[in-house]
């Protein structure tokens, strides 16, 4: 919140996203029916997971695909690690992929010597900057072209003065030679088509292709949510992804992945493993009243929204996954006693559930989340305290008047002696990066007291 010039290129940046968004989906005949038809999909696709992954196991083995479970971050980084040790690889890329930042695989493969490089220009931005992503669609999104160029001249060489289109030849010119170079390719998976057993990628650079088929094996790894039944599901759902992540009518590039080279192709790598992740997800499946969670496509838009996350962006609480869905799902997959706090920054305004294109009502998981940290007893004593007073104040009018009264005094001796703002301040969490607002002289109820006393004074 400090940074107004960060804060200032974020709500820009989302600014233009929300505008592009809600002109592309006027195209649509029925958005709304398409959100309803779109959760149902999803809804099919969880009820009946077991079935579905195993549907896709069998299908993608069919294929020549290698499928491997994995419970935790852990495994799935063991199982990548067994396979580039047994090829023998030395170097890998990457495509752009928030579960592979989820179970920090980049550091899991530098650890054992291996090195990877991110493909995707925004990835490979904040990678050479040492930086995680700063928001699920837009990783650099806090940065400007100035910026952006600083980076890459300090990096890279370019000059300082670089256009946009200029450090894109860069990126373009130093990346080329880390696709020919590499012999793992990693990539994550925007869905996974049981019927067929393939998995799909959508993206706008291309970066993903190539990932998928230079090197000679490809790695996918996508989370246990994101089986759908059904290819013509792909119909509604790339569409309402790509609107509501950028306002495109349809993303630039979108990828079916069948398994292996096969005999007689021409490209394609020799290997290809899909990895399907729990890490927290068959918890969150067993809690009927939430598990709608799970329906997420990762297409940002609630970030877009969040009058929180828009203005303090996506490093502010250390997570994998910004923004309200973030504040839903990481609570159960990383402990609701350490990441409660998540669901407790929000305003509850609804601006999540309004735009989500499968229909996910997310302020109302954050509820829910809010709740079940209080039955399972994971609240502090000043906190437990401060929740009491606030109660007993709200529930009788005699008390929120003495309250607002003993707030009025108190803050006139705080400004008075010079408190407000420094340590000595108890509200310095709020008021070291923002001016506390200043409360009424009096209340309104001491307002119409005033008013009707002065109407029954005879004239």
């Amino acid at each position: 919140m400090a940074d107004a010039h960060e804060r200032a290129t974020v709500l820009k940046a989302t600014a233009t996203y929300t505008s592009k968004v809600a002109e592309t989906k006027a195209s649509f005949l029925d958005w709304a029916t398409g959100r309803r038809q779109l959760h149902q999909r999803k809804w099919e696709a969880i009820h009946r997971l077991d079935f579905h992954l195993e549907t896709f196991e069998r299908r993608a083995t069919a294929r020549g695909a290698r499928v491997h479970w994995a419970e935790d971050a852990a495994q799935a980084c063991e199982i990548i690690l067994e396979i580039c040790h047994r090829t023998g690889a030395q170097k890998a890329v990457k495509s752009k992929s928030m579960i592979t930042e989820e179970i920090h695989l980049n550091a899991a493969l530098e650890e054992h010597g291996i090195a990877v490089v991110e493909s995707d220009l925004g990835e490979y931005i904040a990678q050479i900057r040492g930086e995680p992503p700063y928001h699920i669609v837009t990783p650099v999104m806090q940065l400007t072209k100035e910026e952006i160029a600083a980076t890459f001249h300090e990096k890279l060489g370019a000059p300082r003065d670089a256009t946009a289109e200029d450090l894109t030849k860069t990126a373009r010119r130093v990346l080329r030679e880390v696709f020919l170079a590499a012999d793992v390719g990693v990539t994550g998976a925007n869905f996974l088509v049981a019927e067929t057993g393939m998995i799909a990628i959508t993206e706008n650079e291309g970066n993903a292709r190539l990932v998928s088929t230079l090197p000679r094996v490809h790695i996918a790894v996508a989370g246990l949510e994101k089986v759908v039944p059904r290819l013509e599901d792909l119909a509604g759902f790339l569409p309402m992804l790509a609107v509501s992540g950028t306002g495109q009518q349809l993303t630039g590039y979108n990828t079916l992945l069948g398994g292996p080279r096969q005999q007689g192709e021409t490209d394609g790598p020799e290997e290809m493993h899909v990895i399907l992740l729990d890490n927290g997800r068959t918890r969150l499946l067993a809690d009927a009243e939430q598990r709608e969670a799970l329906h997420c496509i990762r297409c940002g838009a609630c970030l877009n929204v969040c009058p929180v996350f828009k203005g303090v962006g996506g490093f502010s609480y250390d997570t994998t996954y910004q923004g309200p869905i973030g504040s839903v799902i990481t609570p159960h997959f990383r402990g609701l006693r350490e990441w409660k706090h998540l669901s407790y920054a929000s305003s509850l305004c609804g601006a999540c559930s309004e735009v989500c294109p499968v229909h996910i009502d997310l302020h109302q998981h954050l509820l829910r989340n809010r709740r079940n940290a209080v039955d399972a007893g994971h609240v502090g004593a000043v906190e437990w305290i401060a929740f009491r007073f606030w109660a007993w104040a709200m529930r009788s009018p005699f008390a929120y008047e003495l309250a607002a009264r003993a707030g009025r005094i108190a803050q006139r001796l705080s400004r008075l002696l010079g408190v407000e703002g420094s340590l000595l301040d108890p509200a310095r969490a709020w008021t070291a990066r923002r001016a506390a607002p200043t409360l009424a002289p009096e209340s309104f109820r001491e307002w119409w007291r005033k008013r009707k006393a002065s109407e029954r004074k005879p004239s």
